[in-house]
């Protein structure tokens, strides 16, 4: 029994790794595309909003599907939506299919990320959920590192780093028929459109503190990844500079992800995020100070990833331990909402702050951000632990 669930949990993780590593390839290879046909840069920003408006849009709809299908099949279901998305890129290049298709490829991502998601929070033992969930973080952290490597296919043929994003996960796919299906823990109430948004409000209730971590760490990667590289072009950094100080970020979070969810299992979840708050505050205040200095920067980048990098595992994991099991799906579809809403918030805020406020670092807005979670989590008092045992309304 063991060794199956160790069995299921690393293909789920090695599913994980594959999205991961299709969505760090996707945007810098469709914005280099861009750019080299003369795409303006706000045409290509909104472009690359289509994922999480896919997210956003599918996530209502997850949880009966869920209920009906099961774990493996929506899982299933989700990445084979990615695999086509991908495969039929370079079928006609065109803006707004593409856009098309990257809103599919959000659809796709949610059912999967969902799947795996539920799946491991509601079989991981709550002194190991930490460490789990760290792990999923973990894999996807490489595989999106790891994407934008394909960029370098383009000079040989711009279909091909689609392409092989697609066989990729078609492979891994494949391992998903060698693992039992399972279905999440009903409650008495049916599921449906409407009920799902009853259940929000119930999770939000007793679980709400849970869901801006990961709306930070959207916020926090997609405005790094979107706003600094021109807030660096304006202060006099050049391209070189940028290339090497942007994956600081990510490496920092890579490095940490698993300590840092073993260190939630020992001293609770709630006192590991302030602390990763506060210290994620501190580096980019000191970014802010320092934005002058390339090395200084690299290096507060890498620190404010080793503690704000795992705010999305860490956040599902406290959700996780603040919900009864029947309501973990609509959890963690809040958790990708929320995480949504800050991949396109970030960019949004942070363009308008290097616009308006040039005379304040774009680091400023960043450690602003931080600091408002550190005392959201600071305010909550952390009693309601259910231990994903018992709905308390039902």
């Amino acid at each position: 029994m063991k060794n199956q669930l160790s069995f299921r949990f690393w293909i789920l993780i090695g599913m994980i790794a594959l999205s991961g590593f299709s969505q760090g390839m996707l945007a810098p290879v469709i914005a280099i595309i861009f750019e080299q046909d003369g795409v303006s840069s706000a045409v290509n920003g909104f472009h690359a909003t289509g994922i999480y408006i896919g997210v956003l849009l599918a996530s209502p709809f997850m949880e009966k599907p869920l209920q009906k299908l099961g774990y493996k099949r929506i899982i299933s279901i989700g990445a084979i939506i990615v695999i086509i998305a991908f495969a039929a890129f370079p079928v006609w290049k065109s803006i707004w299919f593409w856009f098309i298709l990257r809103l599919i490829v959000g659809i796709g991502d949610n059912m999967l990320h969902f799947g795996t998601q539920t799946w491991i929070t509601s079989f991981s033992p709550i002194a190991k959920r930490g460490r789990n969930i760290a792990l999923y973080g973990l894999f996807f952290g490489v595989g999106f590192a790891a994407g934008p490597l394909m960029a370098r296919l383009i000079v040989i043929h711009e279909a091909l780093p689609f392409m092989i994003s697609a066989g990729m996960s078609f492979l891994v796919w494949i391992l998903l028929f060698f693992i039992k299906n399972e279905y999440p823990e009903r409650g008495s109430e049916p599921v449906s459109f409407f009920s799902t948004f009853s259940r929000f409000g119930r999770v939000w209730k007793y679980a709400w503190v849970a869901f801006f971590p990961p709306f930070g760490y959207g916020f926090l990667e997609a405005s790094l990844n979107g706003n600094f590289p021109v807030f660096a072009l304006r202060i006099g950094l050049d391209i070189n500079a940028v290339s090497i100080i942007l994956p600081a970020f990510a490496i920092g979070g890579i490095v940490f992800q698993l300590p840092l969810g073993i260190l939630s299992d020992q001293f609770g979840r709630r006192k590991v995020l302030m602390w990763a708050m506060l210290l994620g505050f501190l580096s980019f205040v000191f970014a802010g100070l320092f934005q002058d200095v390339p090395v200084a920067i690299f290096i507060c980048l890498f620190i404010a990833g080793m503690f704000t990098g795992s705010t999305y595992s860490l956040g599902i994991a406290y959700m996780a331990d603040l919900l009864p099991k029947k309501l973990l799906p609509a959890g963690n579809l809040m958790c990708s909402i929320l995480f949504s809403f800050g991949s396109i918030s970030g960019p949004l805020f942070g363009g308008l702050a290097i616009q308006y406020l040039e005379s304040i670092s774009f680091f400023y807005m960043l450690s602003f951000m931080l600091l408002c979670l550190f005392m959201l989590l600071f305010a909550f008092k952390d009693t309601n632990h259910y231990g994903t045992q018992t709905d308390p309304l039902s």
